[in-house]
């Protein structure tokens, strides 16, 4: 209940929610029916193992993507990936498990030849998959039901284990003709694995892959199972913490029991022991054959040195010990190794950080309190305890976090460790007469502790850090160098969804990772790019590249020319390159300007002191050679088109016009046509081609242009010229149109860096002229709609070719848009001018020509210096980038995928907000390295910088923050708090602590002498500039069309001139921590502090003026704060979520079940919202009678109307705005599927804490029944059924009620789309599932069959949406 902040406000409201009658679900609408889509994977890898999987030739990566927290582990994903010559990242394939990947591990060699892995996963079975190439992922080979699914501590399915000793059996095949054995082939047939639980249970078994339909020869349980042979000693009860297989040689006798090595804790010890196992198979029993234990450090694993025949290390917190265990009767100790003594690092790397310090957060101290075994601090590290203050896990001695053994080193094995605090050793063991030595090497490097790292083939190291991205690197002498980073965004702690250009095409900024690699990610959506060939870096300084044909009708190209400092190498195109230099004629220790074809068979060469002209000869012989030579000056740039060559100088500013002659019938000369002086250097020059494209008739030609040949320059006053020159008639070189480059921020003030780098002529629905500027800005001229004299007099005109009578035109600047921060080039995939363009700058861009504007999309390629088209019969449509001294030659492919830039902030990033007329990042950064400070600092999204922050008081912590109207401004509010210890009481309730409000105003400044001024954000302001200039239209017959960009006036803001600050406004002490703000009804706002809320505003609008109007309370601690309108939603810790309204309570849900955090919420109306819980759901609840909503029941239960499990935390979820987007096609009306017009406005998107994104996009209901089908199919059939045997119903509806309306599963769906037709009408005639799995709905109204193409034109269209 709302009231007066003086009033006691009773408790009552939410007495009797939990035990109010569950409402029965509520008939089905259009907002029942969401569709949900990770379209972007995990990034955490917990998981890797390293094997054959795809051949017995390739040796491949894999990836266990998943986090651990309250002892289980949550949703999975596999990605195999490998690791190339050059340390690079790879991935070869990424699949969804559709469950929780607990362990894994390699099986090798199966009989048919490749490695096989094992994995064990909450849905209680043991699965053996395999690589499959024709489906391009892995399958299941075989399941074994150990347990009953979940993630229960006392059952089977928590750890494994193989025995690396292997007993292979081998097969000749005998050529009886020729008496000799054509070939053989090994199988494994004597492997042994061990699968335990957290406590008292494990399993040991005999593999056999000799034969794929019964992997699991034998088995035995311990303790045994009812009527099995019991162990002859007292069983064991405790937590088991790690375990081993120990082998023996291989001339031992012929029968093989193994021991398995457990560091075991038995209960109310406060020691870890060794205990050995053996399995005797003969008996069919295992029997304790030892126990070693001795006083000291604790032990927390064991790991066997692998051909060693009995030794193995016990790590332990301070040291580890070589144990010698070839009599298992007697383990004994040979060699210590303190932990704490090994040498000191001393290495200054340049990616070295410091030990990881964990964030403070009150907010999520109540998970603190959660029970959990000195197991979990170790190994099962929480990352929810991201926000803790706790010490769990910090030990005073040096530990062992994990291990890697060098690859097929089968003679003094050596092993790197990571120690806790990132310090990397190599443990290397010499057998000699005296015995076993173990050699430490000096600290190789120091970085972040790793949970796993992997020792693959060429000495790389792939290391993983828990919330940091990972590091691949190469083991040298003394230390490790860095070669490149594996992605790992997690976790995302805050995201705010901006369409920052106007384009109806969304992109995130996220707050990603912890302190010390806080970073803030730009995720937007791209072009994929399919790799086909990838060069070893040694193109260092390259300057240019340009690919050339040998004959003007030619289809394919056949020379790549790369353009050094001092040196020009010719390239054969291909699939692989040869150099033919020699052959073509080009001057091989110059730097070419340019290059291209001037006629068939002669190509032309620009470079710094002549024009070179050759005819290659490809039969050996030496070509045909000819040069021209400007007088006394350089040339500064070029450009070759056919039957035209345009050279410019510079000091002074000359532009020459050439031609070619043909001297003789095998000879030919360049002669200068026409050489005009300019008053402005010349900056960039381009020739379009005379094709037009398939859009010529449409395009009206502007005037001049229709003869003669036409070129665009770019000068340095600014400007963009049109150029025309013709023979015919004496009619020379005019200018055609001219636009000037002028831009201003929104104080006035001139942008620097606006000289044109690159300058096209681009056919959309008219001809423009496109031009990229040396600042990162992409600029867009046309023609004017009547083209007349402009009345320049000559004194103002850019170039003087003489006397004439028509004056250029004035073109007209109708659009600007900065896409980097570096220079822009342009580059076309063809001749013709409606061709798309490749936009390179600091990150590439394909610009696409739609029906009435560009399009721009993000390439899913790394920044690249250079780029040009490759056509070739094996790559018709290649583009060859030049990025980190390599050459890639890739296609672009038509699906896409998201992008994630990169911006290091330090700290850790918690709240982000985009602040629209600054066109910054508002980011809250907590943990600061300097004493671990908080403050609110302004970043530029295109450089990253931090531009100017504003630093809270020592102590103070930064909890929440959100920006509110102040009449017609608008101000920051933050919310932090003031007290180190818990926010939460173990029963929920807040415990007794102190904050602050504090209200900031953006202080605009102009760094000049004219001093700052506060400008408070301005709702919808417009620019301070006007603009004659017209806004883009979106092109509705683009799949992925956009408008240009902003209009002129609107587009660029930021600028060296200009600075944006914050400046405390007012401050004031809060009863509580404020972990939630948000806007109220646009004159007020709401802040928590523990289990109250408050409803603020400032009287007479003045920001320094705070006054607390009202206060609402709850039970428990508040953790979100949403509104919709008069609605306001409540989250709380224990009772889920609660309607108020300002004077009353409207409703309360106890949907969400006592002791459930809910993570976030947001209202999609007034009577309906969206709740994500710590458990990995996220539910749409509304009111059960929206129509007598205001006078019910104020305590009347919220209805479920649909859920999903998404196995993954997320922390924030909000409204999609255009991210789900949909084609503009009519083509499913014709199958009666009607189409949501208003999609975008209920879609929901989540990020996650293992760094995922998830996409909940609403569909019709004729949409849903279909795809439900579908679904219904794919979850059983064998080729799409999850990889892991989980029953996929039950996975997805978990923590919902079984009658809730499931969430359609796009991932699932997405599987259909990988079938081949064959594959995709199997699924389809797949037998209907049982009734009772159907929707009563759909038994009432039996569906008509699914027809193939209809079923598959619709998941196109939702994946391309999504996707």
């Amino acid at each position: 209940m709302a009231a007066p902040e003086d009033e006691s406000s009773a408790q009552s409201q939410s007495s009797s929610a939990a035990t109010a009658a569950p409402t029965p679900p509520p008939p089905p609408s259009a907002g029942d029916h969401y569709l949900a889509k990770c379209v972007l994977p995990p990034s955490v890898v917990l998981q890797v193992a390293y094997g054959y999987f795809r051949s017995p030739s390739s040796r491949d990566v894999v990836f266990g993507k998943n986090v651990v927290f309250f002892s289980s582990h949550q949703e999975t994903c596999l990605e195999l990936v490998v690791i190339g010559e050059d340390g690079i990242v790879e991935s070869v394939c990424e699949q969804n498990a559709f469950g929780t990947i607990k362990d894994l591990a390699v099986i090798p060699r199966s009989k048919m030849g490749k490695d096989l892995l094992a994995v064990l996963s909450d849905s209680g079975k043991l699965s053996f998959l395999s690589f499959s190439n024709e489906m391009h992922r892995f399958s299941p080979i075989q399941h074994v039901q150990l347990s009953s699914p979940g993630n229960s501590t006392t059952q089977l399915g928590r750890m494994l284990t193989i025995d690396s000793r292997q007993v292979f059996s081998c097969r000749f095949l005998f050529n009886h003709a020729t008496s000799n054995i054509e070939s053989y082939y090994a199988f494994c047939s004597g492997l042994f694995l061990a699968v335990s639980a957290y406590h008292d249970r494990f399993a040991l078994f005999s593999l056999s892959t000799s034969s794929m339909a019964d992997i699991i020869h034998e088995r035995i349980f311990y303790p045994s199972e009812v009527g099995g042979k019991t162990s002859s000693v007292e069983e064991l009860s405790g937590t088991i913490w790690s375990m081993c297989f120990i082998s023996k040689g291989f001339n031992e006798s012929k029968s093989y029991d193994p021991v398995l090595a457990i560091v075991f804790n038995r209960k109310g010890s406060l020691l870890n022991e060794l205990v050995l196992f053996r399995w005797n198979i003969k008996e069919e029993s295992i029997c304790l054959i030892s126990e070693y234990v001795e006083a000291g450090p604790l032990a927390h694993s064991i790991v066997e040195v692998p051909h060693s025949s009995g030794f193995a290390f016990l790590l332990r917190i301070g040291d580890a010990l070589l144990m010698d265990l070839r009599d298992p009767q007697n383990p004994c100790c040979l060699v210590r190794t303190s932990l704490d003594l090994v040498p000191p690092a001393s290495l200054v790397e340049e990616h070295f950080v410091e030990e990881s310090c964990r964030v403070q957060d009150g907010d999520d101290e109540g998970l603190s309190n959660v029970a959990a075994s000195a197991l979990l601090k170790l190994s099962d590290w929480d990352p929810m305890f991201i926000d803790t203050a706790s010490e769990i896990g910090k030990l005073s001695s040096k530990h062992v976090s994990s291990w890697t053994w060098e690859p097929d080193h089968n003679y003094n094995p050596r092993m790197i460790i990571c120690l806790d605090d990132g310090e990397f050793f190599v443990f290397g063991l010499v057998y000699d007469d005296d015995g076993v030595k173990i050699n430490i090497s000096e600290c190789l490097y120091k970085g972040l502790p790793c949970k796993e790292i992997l020792w693959v083939e060429g000495g790389f190291l792939a290391t993983f850090a828990e919330m940091a991205d990972g590091t691949v690197f190469k083991l040298g002498k003394e230390k490790l160098h860095w070669m490149s980073s594996i992605q790992n965004i997690a976790p995302i702690l805050d995201f705010s969804v901006v369409d920052d250009q106007n384009e109806k095409r969304d992109q995130m900024f996220a707050c990603c990772g912890v302190t010390p690699e806080g970073s803030l990610r730009i995720i937007r959506s791209g072009v994929n790019v399919e790799k086909l060939l990838k060069t070893a870096p040694v193109y260092q300084g390259i300057t240019g590249t340009w690919t050339v044909k040998m004959k003007l009708p030619d289809v394919y190209h056949s020379f790549l020319v790369l353009s050094f400092v001092e040196e020009t190498r010719v390239l054969s195109v291909g699939l692989s390159f040869k150099d033919v230099t020699d052959s073509v004629g080009f001057q091989p220790d110059v730097c070419t300007l340019a290059c291209g074809l001037v006629a068939d068979g002669l190509l032309v060469q620009i470079h710094q002191d002549a024009v070179r002209l050759c005819m290659a000869n490809m039969d050996g012989s030496s070509p045909f050679v000819s040069s021209w030579f400007p007088e006394n000056v350089s040339i500064s740039l070029g450009a070759v088109a056919e039957n035209l060559i345009v050279v410019s100088t510079s000091n002074p500013c000359f532009l020459s016009v050439l031609g070619v002659r043909s001297v003789s019938s095998h000879c030919c000369e360049i002669y200068e046509i026409q050489r005009v002086e300019l008053q402005y250097e010349v900056s960039c020059i381009s020739i379009p081609q005379k094709s037009t494209g398939k859009k010529r008739c449409k395009a009206t030609i502007p005037s001049g242009m229709e003869r003669g040949y036409t070129f665009l320059i770019g000068t340095h006053k600014p400007s963009v010229e049109v150029l025309s020159f013709s023979e015919d008639d004496g009619g020379g070189l005019r200018v055609l149109a001219s636009g000037m480059v002028s831009l201003t921020n929104a104080m006035g003030t001139a942008i620097r860096g606006c000289i044109p780098q690159d300058v096209r002529l681009v056919l959309v629905d008219q001809i423009y002229v496109l031009s990229g500027l040396r600042n990162g800005m992409l600029l867009r001229f046309e023609w004017p709609s009547f083209s007349h004299s402009s009345g320049l007099n000559k004194e103002e005109m850019d170039i003087v070719v003489g006397e004439r009578e028509n004056l250029p035109i004035n073109l007209v600047l109708i659009a600007t848009r900065r896409i980097g921060i570096t220079p822009v080039f342009l580059v076309p995939f063809s001749d013709s001018l409606d061709s798309d363009i490749i936009a390179l700058s600091d990150r590439p861009w394909l610009l696409h020509t739609a029906r009435q504007s560009l399009s721009y999309t993000s390439i899913s390629f790394q920044a690249s210096t250079h780029a040009t088209p490759v056509c070739s019969s094996e790559c018709p449509q290649g583009i060859l980038f030049v990025a980190e001294n390599s050459l890639h030659l890739v296609e672009m492919v038509h699906s896409k995928r998201l992008n994630a830039q990169k911006f290091h902030l330090g700290g850790t990033p918690r709240k982000v907000i985009y602040h629209s007329e600054s066109k910054l990042l508002i980011v809250m950064r907590t943990d600061l390295c300097d004493a671990g400070t908080s403050d609110i600092c302004c970043v530029d999204p295109l450089s990253g910088s931090v531009l100017s922050s504003y630093k809270l008081k020592p102590g103070e912590t930064g909890k929440s923050m959100e920006l509110v109207r102040v009449g017609n401004e608008q101000v920051l509010v933050v919310g932090t708090s003031l007290s180190s210890g818990p926010a939460i009481l173990p029963s929920g309730e807040a415990e007794s602590t102190k904050g602050r409000i504090l209200i900031l105003c953006l202080v605009h400044t102009q760094n000049s002498d004219s001093g700052s001024m506060t400008i408070c954000s301005k709702d919808g302001s417009t620019s301070q500039l006007t603009s004659p200039f017209r806004d883009e239209q979106l092109s509705s017959s683009s799949l992925c069309s956009s408008p240009d960009d902003n209009s002129y006036d609107d587009d660029i803001k930021l600028d060296e001139a200009e600075a944006w600050h914050l400046k405390l406004a007012a401050a004031t002490t809060w009863p509580g921590m404020v972990l939630a703000i948000c806007p109220y009804l646009d004159r007020f706002f709401l802040a928590s502090a523990g289990n109250a809320f408050y409803v603020c505003g400032f009287p007479n609008d003045r920001p320094d003026k705070m006054k607390r109007f009202a206060v609402g309370r709850t039970r428990f601690m508040i953790t979100s704060l949403r509104t919709y309108l008069t609605r306001i939603v409540v989250g709380d810790c224990r009772d889920g979520v609660l309607f108020y309204s300002y004077h009353e309570v409207c409703a309360s849900c106890p949907f969400l079940i006592p002791q459930r955090l809910v993570a976030d919420c947001f209202l999609m109306d007034a009577n309906s919202v969206a709740v994500s819980d710590r458990k990995g759901s996220i539910a749409i609840l509304s009111c059960k009678d929206h129509s007598d909503f205001e006078y019910s029941n104020p305590e009347s239960n919220l209805n479920l109307n649909c859920a999903y499990y998404m196995g993954e935390v997320a922390m924030a979820i909000k409204k999609g705005g255009n991210i789900y987007k949909l084609p503009a096609d009519d083509v499913l009306r014709s199958y009666g599927l009607s189409k949501s017009t208003e999609a975008a406005d209920d879609t929901i998107i989540a990020g996650t804490l293992l760094g995922s994104i998830f996409v909940f996009a609403p569909i019709s209901r004729e949409e849903y029944e279909l795809l439900e089908a579908v679904q219904a199919k794919l979850v059983v059939h064998p080729l799409t059924a999850p990889v892991l045997g989980n029953d996929h119903k039950e996975f997805r509806g978990r923590e919902s009620p079984s009658q809730a309306t499931k969430i359609l599963d796009g991932d699932m769906l997405a599987q259909f789309l990988e079938l081949t037709n064959r594959q995709q009408e199997s699924v389809l005639s797949t037998p209907q599932p049982s009734p009772s799995s159907l929707k009563a709905s759909s038994k009432q109204c039996p569906s008509p069959p699914l027809m193939l193409h209809q079923v598959v034109q619709l998941l196109e269209r939702v994946h391309y949406a999504l996707h």
